[in-house]
């Protein structure tokens, strides 16, 4: 890997882990057309970058993690199905899932097909929540179940957690910034779980990479929050949902050309 793609994936990773368009399969694909092999430094780049985008939410939510205790004992409930799933699925998710670009362009299709039919039937409820601390037990753990299929690339973790929230009667701001805390524990216990198995074969030079990307994420994942919860307090996520098909074709066409 060079300093340019470090700082391409960093972007990348900014810019898409919190949005419904899945930020694992954008760093699949990215990777794709730098022509970087999927290594299982790659892979396990791919993973722990992703924790410099979460560093945003805590730094922009601290208050609700270390304030409001009812909230986080909510985003620790929801991601109980995720520990458990995802320890049992680890070695297909990476040795496979990782690897499969065609997964990535099924689920970035289906999954904006999914989102666009949602929005043109979904009418939010007046008495829907709009706490945090407002969601229940078994909605939170109803969410939880729903963000493990973003085990597969492609699918988006926000997507499968924000349609399930929506779906389930909270509030727009209310399950975005939820899906914002349930990305902590998420993507940093995958993160641990994963150097776990792999940083004893990491190089001094491939640690140092990890760090740039960490950074670079961290930034850009700032500046996408911050607009991402203005965006959705007067839009819905139809826009999303068509970009997610553009995506799909533009990948299709250009990986056809290569």
């Amino acid at each position: 890997m060079s300093f340019f793609d470090i700082i391409i994936f960093g972007v990348v990773e900014g810019i898409t882990e919190f949005l419904p368009v899945s930020s694992t399969g954008h760093l699949i694909l990215t990777a794709h057309f730098l022509r970087l092999a999927q290594t299982d430094f790659l892979k396990s780049f791919e993973i722990t970058i992703q924790l410099g985008a979460i560093l945003s939410v805590v730094v922009l939510y601290w208050r609700t993690l270390f304030i409001d205790r009812k909230a986080l004992a909510r985003v620790f409930i929801a991601f109980i199905p995720t520990v458990v799933l995802g320890v049992i699925f680890y070695k297909v998710v990476k040795n496979f899932l990782l690897s499969s670009e065609t997964v990535v362009l099924v689920a970035l299709l289906l999954g904006g097909i999914v989102l666009i039919i949602f929005e043109l039937f979904y009418q939010e409820k007046q008495n829907s929540h709009t706490e945090i601390s407002g969601i229940s037990i078994k909605q939170a753990l109803i969410i939880g179940a729903c963000q493990v299929l973003a085990m597969i690339p492609g699918v988006s973790r926000s997507l499968a957690t924000i349609l399930a929230g929506l779906s389930l009667g909270l509030r727009r701001k209310t399950i975005v910034q939820f899906s914002f805390l349930l990305a902590i524990p998420t993507m940093l216990g995958a993160t641990v779980f994963d150097f776990t198995k792999s940083a004893a074969h990491f190089t001094p030079s491939q640690f140092n990479y990890l760090a740039l990307g960490f950074i670079v994420s961290f930034i850009v994942a700032l500046m996408v929050v911050k607009f991402f919860v203005r965006y959705i307090e007067k839009h819905n996520f139809i826009l999303f949902g068509i970009y997610r098909i553009i995506a799909f074709l533009l990948f299709f066409v250009l990986i056809r050309m290569r």
